[in-house]
């Protein structure tokens, strides 16, 4: 990364499984962006989610750090606002940030480093969706249920797509600003869609794309409650049970919608590259692609995310721009907490010495020169579902995973990428299994950990229960438009206001 820095633009999806994209060989999905990126960049076929649920991921994606390090427990905690995110580490190294989109912080704290922030979040910044430990196998009133599979269609309008056409041409407008603005410091501009999470609907030209009957079955059918692992059995518990008369048609259909909305968000995503290209910026712009955690989608009968399972948490990572070689796919274990060294290295800033923090994640750069074998990637959930901390590793070709109250899981990934061959019990693996489990032991201190947890629920609750009594005040982002600096104001001259408008080749 030689003379100017890079701008950096990173694009996020929300709830896209790696498998469900062509450049990881779904043949049926169309995503011509995304294929373009990865056509002139590399592709990391082994990159995990670090929290296979949405504000967790988003918080190791933005610290570079496990959630277990920075108590990121469910979809309702925050982080202290001292704790370094990679926009907190780009401002220092010189560069101009900004967030358009989703990032589900919550607390009163709503930018994080971000310089700027065009559009309020999707979802709530409060304590509601505090998981319960103390009853851990309690149904919330917040949980997911199997009406978004029964329901699942065609929606001309949607709120996730009022949202997303706001975060794509704001993002867009951002870029065009940038581009006439007399601020010449490098970029980092992140533009989070919420597609394709569910609902399962998508606008009918999207559902058109796609032939009904063609709409592919998940690869591993419908496994019985009873014989599931007790994780998954746990999940059907809670979001299931049978209520709602899901038959094979209703799963076509949630498929085809999810498909209709991958290419929706790919459409999306070509805007705010449309932008980037226009605005003259695309040559000196290092692109990245990625998604918080996948969807399981039917695939053994689960759906949504907080499983360790392969299609809820391998997401995509796709990089491409100056200093990325094309065409490359990398094998290495790779997850989300890796983005905030590989910016921080990009950015000119790799030397961790003087930094309050050094992140649990390793740069990405190394590997687009040597890929490696040696590194291994981590996972953890620690929210509803679970009544213990719950974790994964991803070592070499096998991963692990690994909670107090269930057996452990072992699969060869290589040899059994639809994970229908548990190793745990097999004697043949017994070395795998013994090091991969010495491996968790060295890592986490589960017993500490679980009390932190507990205490942390309990706290929130509390203070849930008492911010929603009497005055409520909110800690939701509203973004701020100083509308007499707009346009032809009057707080320049015309003729300056007008110069404005030349992007120049």
């Amino acid at each position: 990364m030689n003379g100017r820095k890079p701008n950096i633009l990173i694009l996020m999806a929300d709830q896209l499984g790696a498998a469900a994209l062509p450049v990881y060989g779904h043949g049926l999905v169309k995503t011509p962006n995304l294929d373009r990126i990865a056509k002139r960049g590399a592709v990391f076929d082994n990159f995990y989610s670090s929290f296979p649920l949405c504000a967790p991921a988003r918080l190791a994606l933005m610290t570079g750090r496990l959630c277990s390090s920075i108590q990121a427990w469910d979809n309702a905690a925050q982080i202290p606002s001292d704790i370094p995110t990679f926009a907190h580490y780009l401002r220092v190294l010189g560069y101009r940030t900004c967030l358009s989109g989703k990032m589900h912080f919550i607390g009163p704290d709503q930018l994080h480093g971000f310089e700027e922030r065009t559009t309020t979040d999707i979802c709530p910044a409060d304590f509601n969706w505090t998981a319960d430990w103390d009853d851990p196998w309690r149904t919330m009133d917040w949980f997911h249920d199997m009406k978004n599979v029964s329901n699942a269609g065609v929606a001309e309008r949607a709120l996730q797509q009022d949202y997303d056409e706001e975060v794509a041409h704001n993002a867009r407008r951002w870029l065009f600003d940038q581009a006439r603005d007399a601020d010449d410091r490098p970029f980092l501009l992140v533009a989070s869609f919420t597609h394709p999470h569910d609902p399962y609907v998508t606008p009918k030209r999207f559902w058109d794309l796609y032939d009904h009957d063609a709409i592919d079955m998940p690869r591993v059918p419908f496994i019985a409650p009873e014989q599931r692992d007790p994780h998954s059995r746990r999940l059907w518990e809670q979001y299931d049970r049978g209520e709602f008369g899901v038959e094979d048609e209703h799963v076509r259909n949630a498929r085809h919608a999810y498909y209709g909305s991958v290419s929706y968000v790919d459409e999306r995503v070509g805007e705010v590259l449309d932008g980037l290209e226009r605005s003259k910026l695309a040559d000196n712009t290092i692109v990245i692609f990625l998604a918080d955690h996948g969807d399981m989608l039917g695939e053994r009968g689960l759906w949504y995310k907080m499983s360790f399972y392969d299609w809820s948490s391998r997401v995509p990572l796709i990089m491409a721009g100056p200093g990325i070689p094309e065409g490359k796919r990398i094998n290495a274990n790779a997850a989300l907490i890796d983005i905030l060294p590989t910016l921080v290295e990009i950015a000119g800033g790799a030397n961790w010495d003087g930094y309050p923090d050094i992140p649990d994640g390793h740069s990405l750069l190394p590997l687009l020169e040597n890929d490696s074998n040696d590194r291994v990637a981590v996972s953890e959930l620690m929210s509803e579902g679970v009544a213990a901390p719950y974790v994964m590793l991803r070592k070499g070709r096998f991963n692990l995973t690994y909670v107090e109250h269930d057996p452990p899981q072992l699969f060869d990934m290589a040899a059994d990428p639809d994970e229908l061959h548990d190793l745990a019990d097999s004697l043949g693996h017994s070395h795998v299994l013994a090091d991969m489990l010495s491996e968790v032991e060295r890592r986490w201190d589960m017993d500490k950990l679980k009390g932190e947890i507990l205490v942390s629920q309990r706290r929130r609750r509390l203070v849930y229960k008492a911010l929603s009594t009497g005055k409520i005040t909110p800690w939701d982002y509203q973004p701020w438009q100083d509308s007499s600096l707009q346009y032809y104001r009057g707080h320049k001259s015309y003729h300056d206001a007008e110069a404005r408008d030349l992007i120049k080749p």
